[in-house]
Parts: C-alpha cells; sequence; structure tokens
C-alpha cells in the first residue's frame, strides 16, 4: 500500500499516523508491520517511533491475516457421498478439519467445500451445519442453500436427525446403555469438555456390538450434539476410547486417533419432505483394529468372545 501522510500527520509518531489513515487494521497489528521492516517512508525503513512532518511516502506491505484467508477456496478431494442442489453429504476422512480456527486457518472441509461449489460462499459457515471432531471419519451433511440450512438446523434442534457412530472403547462393557450427562467446559483444562454440573444436557444411547478381551465395538447414537460428546461420556462412563489422547490415555491397544467413525446419517430432505438415509463403511485403520481385536480374542481368550451379528452392519 503507498499512502501520502497528509500534513495533519505532522507531529504524530509512524503507528499513530498510520493508526489514523488505516483504521480498518488495530495499531498493535500496524506497528508489528512496521517492526518487521514491511514499511517504509520516503523509501526508507522506519521505526513505529519515526517523526513524521506530514508530506511523506508511506509504503507498506501488510502480511496477510490468516483468519482473512480461512473462506478461501482449495483444491482438496472430497468423498462425495450424496449431492443434489440442496444437499451434500461427504464422508470426511480422519485428519481433515472441519471448520477454520486457531492453529488450522487453511486445508479444512469448508476450503474444499467452497472450491467445489463456489455458491457456498454465500451461506454462513460454507452450508456446514455439525461437526466432526478432526479425528473422527465418517458423514457430514452440508446444505446448498440458505433455507435448506435454515431446516436442517431445525432438525438438528428438534432431535430429528439420526446421527450413528462406530465406536472401540477399551475394557468389556456388560450391555447396552443410555447416558445421560451434562457436557461443558472442562473446569481446569479449557481446551476439553468434560461432565460438569453446570454443562448442557447430552444424551448418548449406545449399543454393543462386540466384547473382546480389552475393548468393545459400540454403535452410538447421539439424541443431542454436544462438543466431543460420545468421548466425554465413555471416558465419564469409564471406557473411554482406543486411541483418544485427550479423554483415554491408556496403553495396550495402539491406534493413531479416536476410534470413532459417524457410520449413518438419517434426515428429512429439506426439499422433498422424504426420509433419506446414507451409511458407509469405517476406514481401513479402523477395520484393521476390529478385526485385530477379534484375532487376539480368539488366540487367547475364545471363551471372551461375544459377537452380535444381527446388530453389525456389513
Amino acid at each position: 500500500m503507498r499512502i501520502t501522510a497528509p500534513a495533519a500527520c505532522a507531529g504524530l509518531r509512524l503507528d499513530q499516523a498510520l493508526a489514523k489513515l488505516l483504521p480498518e487494521f488495530s495499531r498493535s497489528r500496524l506497528a508489528l508491520w512496521v517492526r518487521s521492516g514491511r514499511a517504509t517512508v520516503d523509501g526508507r525503513p522506519a521505526l513505529p517511533r519515526h517523526k513524521m512532518r506530514g508530506g511523506e511516502v508511506i509504503e507498506i506491505a501488510p502480511v496477510p491475516d490468516a483468519a482473512a484467508l480461512a473462506h478461501r477456496p482449495e483444491d482438496i478431494p472430497l468423498d462425495v457421498v450424496f449431492e443434489d442442489d440442496t444437499l451434500l453429504v461427504v464422508n470426511k476422512p480422519a485428519g481433515l478439519v472441519v471448520h477454520p480456527g486457531s492453529g488450522n486457518w487453511q486445508g479444512t472441509l469448508l476450503n474444499a467445500l467452497l472450491q467445489r461449489v463456489p455458491g457456498l460462499a454465500g451461506i454462513p459457515r460454507a452450508g456446514i451445519v455439525h461437526r466432526l471432531d478432526k479425528d473422527t471419519s465418517g458423514l457430514l451433511v452440508v446444505a446448498k442453500t440458505l433455507p435448506a440450512q435454515a431446516n436442517l438446523v431445525r432438525q438438528l434442534q428438534a432431535r430429528t436427525v439420526t446421527r450413528e457412530y462406530l465406536a472401540v472403547a477399551h475394557g468389556r462393557i456388560a450391555r447396552d446403555g443410555r447416558i445421560e450427562a451434562p457436557i461443558g467446559r472442562h473446569p481446569v483444562r479449557r481446551t476439553k469438555m468434560a461432565v460438569v454440573a453446570r454443562g448442557r444436557p447430552a444424551v448418548t444411547h449406545f449399543r454393543v456390538i462386540e466384547r473382546h478381551a480389552g475393548a468393545s465395538v459400540l454403535r452410538c447414537r447421539l439424541e443431542t450434539g454436544r462438543t466431543h460428546q460420545i468421548r466425554v461420556h465413555l471416558s465419564a462412563l469409564g471406557h473411554p476410547l482406543v486411541g483418544d489422547s485427550a479423554y483415554g490415555r491408556r496403553a495396550g491397544i495402539p491406534f493413531s486417533r479416536q476410534a470413532l467413525h459417524a457410520e449413518r446419517l438419517a434426515l428429512i430432505h429439506p426439499r422433498t419432505g422424504k426420509a433419506v438415509s446414507w451409511q458407509v463403511d469405517p476406514p481401513a485403520d479402523m477395520q484393521d483394529l476390529i478385526s485385530e481385536l477379534r484375532r487376539a480374542t480368539e488366540a487367547t481368550h475364545p471363551s471372551l468372545i461375544t459377537h452380535h451379528p444381527s446388530r453389525s452392519r456389513k
């Protein structure tokens, strides 16, 4: 940017003058650009305290704001399960962040969606109405129109959207169950969630699909959709997810991420009013984990094997 300082800037420091001339930027950001050598006065480097006379030519090369770049399209491959003029359903891989945020301003699902459907730039959050954790794989629905987004938000609030997850948890869980426990920010570790008395209501239903010597394979259904809900609830039950470094930290079953996959999604199509559903198999790493659990149990504790084929989906 090239600016000629007006006479009114005489006597001001350079950082003060820039704050008046470029009010769209914070004073701290302008000072940072100057201190990092990205500003010159009449062609010479200057410090924030440089006294202005008026009439100088100021040139400044801004550093792009990461947050401002967050909503740019990026060519990131997507596994699209379904798409029409109203909805887009994707099978998100583990490791892909859904929405830009601190530390993840680019390379997100939102950036990929803007590349595939440019019209999503005119919809809040690019049509995203619910999220999956970075290391959780599976189904996620995106609204391609404002009416569809409003409709899906209402369905989520009314709890008419079905979201089922395949999970592998530590320990042998004796029976199916329902966990009802409020979830809120951890009182000490603010980047984590926890079961807290003043948290928001949260309900998770789970069915035991397989039992093994050191773990259980579950199918979990969300009644509510709190941040990290399944992870927090199962940890509070004493059966954290395998591989969950934030809420588990148990050794013995190596896995590089939390063993959680959004397997099935069902809702009412916003335009047609018909019930629709999608289902995707877990990725190879989770399939390998479950297969290894079966082999280990068969080899060491065959009498402990509990398998409910009628409850399993191919």
